[in-house]
């Protein structure tokens, strides 16, 4: 099956089977990936076991020798018989090497720019208008119920208000401040 590498000189050979083995591996964690088997061959985690979400990568992993490997092995392959110089081809090489990790990176960055935080949180409906679903009595004595979309979803939450009367069903309402888990609304 490789009969064609043992034509070739020690060099040449060297890039074939740095490229044909860092393809397997990364073909294997591609599909480990997709699969769902851990981190796909990212083994990261710090000595007390938890695991580090703070970046999205780490400059020396398992993964980043993998992408430096697949472009430098394909990279001597692809321009073996384009350069003269061997040094010349070493560090092109290299440098594709290093490109795959720079791209690798790069494409991480885009990925996670795409992740959405649709957490609820009570502190970002201060300003935003909703519409009382329960009468909302006057002067905080008691509490109703408003309508408010936060993150394209809507919520029924308890409000209260310090006007001096009640606001009735189907009036719209802008949220003022937060008191006790509990929104405190003006009228509109």
């Amino acid at each position: 099956m490789f009969e064609f590498l043992q034509n070739l000189d020690s060099l040449h050979q060297g890039f074939w089977y740095i490229a044909l083995g860092a393809s397997l591996f990364f073909l294997l964690q591609t599909i480990l990936t997709f699969i769902g088997s851990g981190h796909g061959g990212d083994f990261s985690t710090d000595i007390s076991g938890d695991v580090s979400h703070d970046t999205p990568f780490q400059l020396f992993s398992l993964r980043n020798l993998i992408n430096f490997l697949l472009g430098f092995g394909w990279g001597g392959v692809a321009f073996y018989d384009s350069i003269g110089s061997k040094t010349l081809l070493i560090i092109i090489s290299i440098l594709i090497g290093v490109g795959f990790v720079v791209l690798f990176f790069f494409l991480i960055i885009q990925i996670l720019k795409l992740t959405e935080d649709n957490t609820f949180k009570m502190d970002s409906l201060i300003g935003k208008v909703g519409e009382v679903y329960l009468t909302i009595p006057a002067t905080m004595s008691g509490k109703g119920k408003i309508l408010i979309s936060s993150n394209g979803t809507s919520h029924e939450l308890q409000a209260m208000t310090e006007s001096e009367e009640n606001i009735p069903t189907n009036h719209s309402v802008r949220v003022i401040y937060i008191y006790d888990q509990t929104l405190v609304v003006a009228k509109i």
